[in-house]
């Protein structure tokens, strides 16, 4: 199931570059598109920090709850092997809810499609945590041609026996859970309600440094502020537990088994929410996939453990280009766990 992710918590202070700090600083730029408006975020250049110019293109799309600072960490370890950018999916981050109210795996994968299609990147590195997991997905099943290669981390794909830790966030999607939620923690502070994000959704809570976690705090305070903040998260979950009940060749499994491109599927050995266990089944849905699992990780395993998440998508990248792999990468196992 997907997550409320944190707005940008990560537990890797000494390995945080000037990008990261630069791009976590002001609002992302707007692009309006048929029926929406979506954020978008790029790293800038900063002293030490390698060039993406003439790199491959990537698009990174976050998961539920988040926004497009959820993947500065990976960013900034990827920003000289591609020219990265990240959204904000529709009523997330910076952008406004779409036009025609449609929160549904579907709908976010559109407008996806929408942005590549009207900037004209792709085909890219596409990225996916969670509920984005199951977008990009989506979007690599339907339009291959804007598909690169395609890393998906936790991503929210149906399970049969979903974990018990993982159902609060399931119940979000029924009417009225959201607003009897609000109305039992509505004296909760931005830094409790930050820190119950953090203790779902990170495999060890305890190592987020204490600046890293202002800065969530603060963001999330600006978030609550929003009037659309949780109908956004409220018909986003619907979205994805009807994604979930989906059958035929609309089913997010069998989209799978419809991916052309080469496929890194990482897990977390401590995610609540997306059980590492489905690792070998995912692993046999995508016709070219490779595997990592991280042990420590929880769900969002790209800002808790960026730098090996990193080294795992170079060598995709290598493998994707027909080029060999970078020197010291250590390949995952095809098809399985590693």
């Amino acid at each position: 199931m997907a997550s409320t992710d944190p707005p940008d918590v990560r537990t890797d202070a000494p390995r945080r570059g000037p990008s990261a700090d630069g791009a976590r600083r002001g609002a992302p730029r707007t692009v309006p598109l048929p029926g929406l408006t979506l954020a978008v975020r790029s790293l800038p250049g900063g002293p030490g920090v390698p060039s993406s110019r003439g790199t491959p293109p990537a698009l990174y799309v976050h998961g539920l709850g988040g926004s497009s600072l959820n993947w500065l960490a990976l960013m900034a370890e990827l920003g000289g092997d591609v020219d990265g950018e990240a959204v904000d999916l529709p009523g997330f981050g910076y952008s406004p809810p779409p036009q025609d109210g449609d929160y549904s795996v579907s709908g976010h994968a559109r407008a996806v499609v929408r942005y590549l299609d009207a900037a004209g990147r792709g085909p890219v590195h596409l990225f996916g945590n969670s509920l984005g997991g199951a977008v990009a997905t989506r979007v690599a099943a339907q339009r291959p041609d804007l598909v690169r290669s395609l890393t998906l981390v936790s991503p929210a794909l149906p399970e049969l026996r979903p974990q018990r830790t993982a159902l609060p966030t399931a119940l979000l999607a029924l009417p009225g859970v959201v607003h009897g939620y609000r109305r039992l923690t509505r004296d909760w502070t931005a830094e409790r309600r930050t820190r119950a994000v953090l203790s779902l959704c990170y495999g060890d809570p305890s190592k987020v440094p204490e600046e890293h976690l202002a800065e969530a705090v603060a963001e999330y305070e600006r978030r609550l502020a929003l009037p659309h903040f949780w109908d956004s998260l409220a018909r986003s979950a619907r979205g994805v537990v009807d994604a979930y009940t989906v059958g035929g060749q609309h089913g997010l499994w069998r989209q799978a088994q419809r991916v052309l491109a080469p496929t890194l599927l990482v897990y977390g050995g401590r995610d609540k929410l997306v059980s590492a266990r489905m690792a070998r089944k995912a692993g046999r849905a995508f016709r070219d996939s490779r595997v990592l699992t991280l042990p420590d990780a929880g769900h969002v395993a790209m800002m808790e453990y960026p730098r090996e998440v990193a080294a795992a998508v170079r060598r995709l990248l290598a493998e994707a280009d027909g080029a060999p792999p970078p020197p010291g990468a250590r390949p995952a196992e095809p098809g399985s766990g590693s």
